[in-house]
């Protein structure tokens, strides 16, 4: 039974960055840069989110898209990296920004109602003096929430 156990742990295990890999993706911009985003658009992905991954390339992300605009919030619970989400309307402006530390259950909420969050590696967008107000291109691009 242990043997079992632990065959079907590590298969789960080893499947996460295939999973992972499935998500469609989407190119974004802000402002100059150029954005790699993975797209959460179905509730299961919405709530695997970044969860258990031990790393995130240079200007990769992943795009949540949400069925209604609402005070979205996000939290870290078995997320294992530092990362910035900033929350967005409709056209994709940028709400707010809120750093987010791995493994908490803090909650970052969207300052208004938000159709979408954006998660970057923490500090990306100050990094690249991203601000409240900027709009992210190629929003529209993305799949539809489901």
């Amino acid at each position: 039974m242990y043997r079992s156990a632990l065959s079907t742990f590590l298969v789960l295990l080893f499947s996460l960055p295939v999973l992972a890999d499935e998500l469609p993706r989407v190119d974004l911009t802000a402002g100059f840069y150029r954005i790699q985003a993975e797209v959460a658009a179905r509730d299961p992905d919405r709530m695997q989110g970044l969860m258990h991954r031990r790393s995130m390339p240079a200007n990769h992300g992943m795009l949540f898209v949400f069925a209604q605009a609402a005070r979205h919030c996000m939290w870290m619970r078995n997320t294992l990296l530092p990362l910035s989400v900033a929350f967005l309307d409709e056209e994709g402006r940028i709400l707010n920004i809120e750093d987010m530390q791995p493994q908490t259950e803090d909650n970052h909420c969207a300052a208004k109602a938000a159709r979408y969050a954006l998660e970057m590696n923490l500090g990306w967008f100050a990094g690249k003096g991203i601000k409240p107000g900027t709009r992210i291109g190629g929003i529209e691009q993305s799949p539809r929430p489901q």
